[in-house]
């Protein structure tokens, strides 16, 4: 350990997660570090003058012509599993760390990498003039500028022995071609995935297997090469990472090739949904119709069913129909519209009360006509006691209850004066002359009503 602490920062790509960085032991176990160049390129040397070496630190260790730069990746340990799993041999003569990198180190390899990016776009157009079919997809200088590595893709074997001879005069340097796959490109360029998070052939995938087709359609994805596709433009990785369970879990499911039979019709396998354990049918082969959802347990008895030569009458079982909860207000409060019921009750009863009012003064007011009429051919010397009866129930029925009794004496005063308007008009009818007709008086007309009473 030095005195930039632990070493299980990860800030390259295709770092290793040092877990054994807190144990003393480990980081004297071995004297071979693991050293990382431009993107994702690594090699292992041997520390052999002891030199205090922590992750991050800038070294010039030794090249086949000359010396390069690289950034400590890991010490200790772990470097030995990591060589162990990456094939290294130790048999022959292992590289050497020369020294950390001095400043005049860093400002040479600063000025070849700053070449990389107008090397690589003028090596397109040699490679292009001399009718080769390959992409020159990145180049990188070593530390001293003395050599450069031009990384490529290409689909069939490419003759490049004169691209090499024209580069070399173009660029005076020592070529290298290396030919690399496009998930390895893209791992070198680096960048965000759909998932959004950083590339997995960037971060921490070092063996690219093979993606087939197979594995989509044993998970259900959709065939659609757009979302297929990663940024390499091949299969993405992921796509092998659970395939595994799910091949395991497709052996605990029926399988897509049985066909179910009712007595209505049969039923093809369409879908299935393997967390679900659930399994759709269609009634036609290629296109969905009358789809009907179904758990794996029902289909699996279904299976037996027909193996018996049983056919039910649908894939699905009765299913007894769930009780409705009443909802209930957990606050404990009324309706909203509670106020708005109270005040029509009351709207209601008001109504009511005017109503019957009214027909109790109706029906007192014919009572007293009734009583006054009867009163007057029966009683010609009574009538003004009963004349005041009736006025007296008609005004108690009119709802004038709460009048002072002033009123009421000053109104009998005034009862007399109605029997003499009708003697009046008696004598009038009198006076007339009687020319055959019928004399029109108020008695003959009240006589009818008289009877029935009288008879009562």
């Amino acid at each position: 350990m030095s005195c930039k602490g632990c070493s299980r920062r990860q800030d390259n790509k295709l770092n290793t997660y040092d877990w054994l960085c807190d144990i003393p032991e480990a980081e004297e176990a071995t004297d071979f570090v693991e050293v990382q160049f431009k993107n994702t390129r690594k090699g292992y040397y041997l520390n052999s003058s002891k030199i205090p070496l922590s992750k991050g630190d800038m070294v010039a260790v030794e090249a086949s012509p000359g010396h390069d730069i690289g950034t400590v990746s890991l010490t200790g340990k772990l470097v030995l599993l990591q060589m162990k799993k990456n094939n290294v041999r130790t048999e022959a003569e292992p590289k050497r760390i020369y020294r950390i990198a001095r400043p005049t180190d860093i400002e040479k390899y600063e000025e070849a990498k700053a070449k990389e990016h107008s090397t690589m776009i003028r090596s397109r157009q040699i490679a292009a003039s001399l009718g080769l079919n390959m992409k020159i997809g990145d180049v990188e200088y070593q530390g001293d500028g003395n050599k450069a590595i031009f990384y490529y893709i290409a689909d069939e074997r490419v003759d490049f022995r004169q691209l090499i001879k024209v580069l070399a005069e173009a660029f005076r340097v020592r070529i290298e071609m290396k030919q690399i796959g496009a998930r390895q490109e893209a791992g070198r360029i680096g960048g965000i995935g759909p998932c959004g998070r950083e590339l997995c052939c960037s971060s921490w995938m070092t063996n690219f297997v093979s993606v087939a087709t197979g594995a989509a359609r044993y998970q259900d994805i959709s065939m659609n090469p757009q979302k297929l596709a990663g940024q390499c433009a091949k299969l993405k990785c992921c796509i092998n990472y659970e395939v595994d369970t799910y091949v395991e879990a497709q052996k605990r499911l029926p399988s897509k090739e049985i066909v179910l039979e009712t007595k209505d019709s049969s039923y093809y396998h369409f879908k299935t949904d393997i967390f679900k354990r659930e399994i759709t049918y269609s009634t036609d082969k290629s296109i969905a119709a009358n789809l009907v959802t179904i758990p794996a347990s029902r289909a699996f008895e279904i299976i037996n069913m027909n193996k018996k030569g049983v056919k039910p009458v649908s894939l699905e079982t009765d299913k007894p129909q769930s009780s409705k909860r009443e909802t209930q207000d957990i606050l404990g409060q009324e309706s909203v519209t509670r106020f708005d019921s109270v005040k029509k009750k009351k709207k209601k009863r008001s109504g009511n009360k005017n109503n019957s009012d009214k027909d109790e003064s109706k029906n007192g007011g014919n009572n007293s006509v009734s009583g006054e009429a009867s009163a007057s051919i029966e009683n010609k010397g009574n009538g003004n006691e009963n004349n005041g009866g009736g006025e007296t129930n008609r005004r108690r029925n009119n709802g004038n209850r709460k009048g002072n009794r002033e009123k009421e004496s000053g109104k009998e005063n005034n009862r007399p004066n109605r029997p003499k308007q009708k003697a009046k008009t008696n004598a009038n009818n009198d006076k007339q002359p009687n020319n055959g007709s019928p004399q029109q008086s108020t008695k003959p007309e009240n006589k009818p009503e008289a009877k029935p009473e009288a008879g009562a």
